[in-house]
């Protein structure tokens, strides 16, 4: 690789990342359904109608996986917590078999000399609540709250860092407008209320974290730069809409009080009564930002109702994902978010890597150039003085990839799915190499 560690200041982090759905093995502890249980078990909605039932068996091979972080040089591990296998009915009685395996899991990091870098919700709604309504309830913020108080009071001791919400984007517009991921809806009502709903809940589980004494708190949005995919004026408005959906609207909520007006444009008529009204709770400050970024988006007007875009593919190399690789972009958004929204704030990119088929010689030197490439730009974005604390690779291990099943591979250690053993890829040992020097 390119760089090393001593290119960058010395507290500056080296972390890697993963999800408990899509590694840890929902079959195992005692944990509730969840709404991608629903979701994979409905024909036509995941590849072969994978599940995370099994996952990466991370639930009983997790001091095997921190050997390995702790042998490649990691600062900090970037995970989540499950609320099903906290409380299996989304409320009510805690599982005791949950809080333990959390219990032990952070104290395993922590002996392997990981910092332990929590997320209370990465996508895996309990079915129980799904069934009231899920993000569209109105008290959902209530029951986030709840379960926030339930797995800090036994874990938050030992965070360094909690985040309460991986990408609302994803859980609002993906789940509720696209039908791509659980719940499955299309439903511009529905995507309207899990959009405001998303972050009432994260401003009451970042109160909630206060309350108990906590800090280094945080809120981690998703990014694509976005390029207009023609030059006619409509495509210029189309792109302007998807970059203030995407990029803007969430980040406008917590750090200005305030949604798009051109987003607004659209879902207006569906929000929940009063929900200008929310913007104290939304808006409670937090102690640093997070960005997970990958790629592009080449974007085009498209005829019909809002929002009326479209994407078209680009030039650039792509990965298994079919995402184009631009680097650039993540340079660009650093200063988008320090510029507009965050100033002094720390930021850390908490997500970043890319999904490569799987290579029997594990070269492994798509991923090695991503990641170099990447860092540059990072490096690029603090020379410009953009204040970021950290960087985390996406994802430590291959793993389920929701609904593209485990066929996307992003792990820097391949897993075989049938014996669960783990062969760490030579992106893993350039990674290694560049963290001891």
């Amino acid at each position: 690789m390119r760089f090393c560690r001593s290119d960058f200041p010395p507290d500056f982090m080296f972390a890697a990342a993963t999800s408990s759905y899509q590694i840890e093995g929902h079959a195992y502890g005692g944990a509730g359904p969840t709404h991608w249980d629903s979701f994979a078990a409905t024909p036509g909605n995941i590849v072969r109608s994978e599940t995370g039932a099994f996952g990466c068996d991370h639930y009983h091979r997790y001091a095997q996986d921190f050997a390995l972080m702790q042998a490649a040089g990691f600062d900090g591990y970037r995970f989540s917590t499950s609320w099903a296998r906290v409380l299996p009915e989304g409320r009510g009685t805690p599982n005791a078999e949950g809080l333990d395996f959390y219990d032990r899991l952070v104290d395993a990091m922590l002996s392997h000399d990981l910092r332990p870098m929590a997320t209370l919700y990465h996508w895996e709604l309990p079915a129980a609540l799904a069934d009231l309504g899920g993000w569209r309830h109105p008290d959902i913020a209530n029951w986030f709250a709840d379960y926030t108080q339930v797995i800090m009071d036994r874990i938050g001791d030992r965070m360094f860092s909690v985040a309460p919400i991986n990408e609302p984007w994803c859980i609002a517009w993906l789940g509720h407008f696209t039908g791509d991921h659980a719940p499955g809806l299309r439903d511009i009502r529905a995507t309207a209320r899990a959009m405001h709903h998303v972050l009432k809940a994260h401003g009451t589980a970042i109160q909630t974290m206060r309350a108990m004494g906590m800090s280094n708190l945080g809120a981690v949005f998703n990014f694509e730069y976005v390029h207009p995919g023609d030059k006619s004026a409509k495509t210029a408005q189309a792109a302007r809409r998807y970059d203030q959906a995407y990029n803007h609207f969430f980040l406008s909520g917590v750090f200005k009080g305030t949604y798009p007006a051109e987003v607004m444009a659209g879902l207006e008529p569906h929000m929940p009564k009063d929900w200008q009204d929310d913007f104290a709770l939304i808006g409670t400050p937090v102690d640093w930002c997070g960005l997970n970024y990958y790629t592009c988006r080449r974007v085009v007007h498209a005829e019909g109702p809002w929002p009326a875009w479209a994407d078209v593919p680009g030039p650039l190399p792509k990965t298994q994902m079919g995402w184009e690789i631009y680097p650039e972009g993540l340079c660009d958004t650093l200063r988008m978010v320090q510029r507009e929204y965050t100033q002094d704030l720390p930021l850390y990119i908490t997500e970043n890597g890319m999904a490569a088929a799987h290579d029997p010689q594990r070269e492994d030197a798509a991923r090695i150039a991503y990641l170099d490439d990447h860092l540059d730009a990072a490096r690029q974005a603090m020379a410009m003085g953009v204040p970021l604390q950290g960087y985390t690779f996406w994802s430590l291990l291959d793993n389920y990839e929701w609904a593209l099943g485990y066929e996307k591979r992003f792990g820097l250690i391949h897993v075989d799915f049938d014996s669960f053993e783990r062969t760490p890829k030579a992106s893993y040992h350039a990674l290694a190499r560049a963290l001891s020097r």
